[in-house]
């Protein structure tokens, strides 16, 4: 197994009395694509500035490729996107990447045409020409990701990458993200946007008040079995013991029944649906609506954060 990029092992961080991270612990490996999850104010920022050996932990280590991550030979092979950050407006986006490229070592032999790739790939190829001052904030944020990837970095930390884009922007940053990772570039994607999450990301971490409440895969994090809302004529205390084979069962008020499915019915929610009915049906209660649902990132992580562990 290809030893990690990064490696950040029970980082914490307390500005006075202020504590910002508990022991945040997490890897990241060649060509994967880790999601940092949090709300406001959980400490995810403060995570990625001490990756970026911008802000030095109050204890704990955080190493990119082996090397300390304040190291100037660890951060080389870094690529960066702030959450906020301004370009001078009186360059043009060619020359903003320009100088960037030149910060990370690219040659003046290949710059130039570098800048004109980079330009491309991040969708302003007719407009690098152009001053900054005059980009929308869609152009400037595609123009931070250009200066992120210019110097082909091995490791690209994205801040909120996709906030201030339209949703083409956000489908060509899932587009150029995958095209990454298949060149073996590793990624980590600190977003507020849990659908880009879902789309691009390999893992997740989610932080809640400094603290990692869960790393691992979507499936792992949205394990819970699809659940049936159904719409009754009315309930009673036979209701729930009729249904309880097909899992948890949740009688919400006089009319309201969620069921999560269980084993074997979690396998086949068309068939639980169809015998739920039935049994409904066979009863006193009077179905009046189903639906099937499937547990999503936005509601495992709602769950996770305002309501403890699962």
């Amino acid at each position: 197994m290809s030893e990690p990029v990064l490696d950040a092992d029970r980082l914490t961080k307390a500005y006075g009395r202020t504590i910002a991270l508990r022991g945040v612990s997490l890897t990241v490996s060649p060509g994967e694509a880790v999601g940092l999850l949090g709300p406001n104010g959980a400490g995810k920022t403060t995570t990625v500035k001490i990756l970026t050996g911008l802000v030095r932990p109050s204890s704990g280590t955080a190493r990119l490729f082996g090397l300390p991550a304040t190291d100037p030979a660890a951060r080389t092979r870094l690529g960066y996107l702030p959450e906020l950050f301004r370009f001078p407006d009186w360059m043009t986006g060619a020359q903003v990447v320009s100088f960037h490229a030149e910060l990370a070592g690219v040659s003046p032999a290949d710059r130039r045409a570098r800048v004109a790739e980079v330009l491309e790939m991040v969708g302003l190829g007719s407009r690098g020409g152009d001053r900054v001052g005059g980009y929308s904030k869609g152009m400037s944020q595609r123009l931070g990701l250009a200066q992120a990837i210019v110097g082909r970095p091995e490791l690209l930390l994205l801040d909120e990458p996709t906030s201030a884009l339209d949703p083409v922007g956000r489908r060509d940053v899932r587009g150029l993200v995958s095209a990454l990772k298949a060149e073996g570039v590793a990624v980590v994607l600190n977003s507020h946007m849990l659908g880009e999450v879902e789309r691009v990301c390999d893992r997740v971490v989610v932080i809640d008040k400094g603290h990692v409440k869960f790393t691992g895969t979507l499936d792992d994090l949205t394990n819970e079995g699809p659940t049936l809302h159904v719409t009754v004529g009315r309930t009673d205390s036979d209701l729930a013991p009729a249904l309880v084979e097909f899992g948890r069962v949740q009688v919400d008020g006089a009319q309201e029944v969620v069921v999560t499915l269980g084993p074997p019915w979690d396998d086949v929610p068309d068939e639980a649906a169809e015998q739920i009915a039935a049994a409904i049906v066979r009863g006193p209660w009077g179905l009046r609506r189903l639906d099937v649902r499937h547990a999503s990132l936005e509601d495992a992580f709602v769950a996770m954060v305002s309501g403890g562990d699962r």
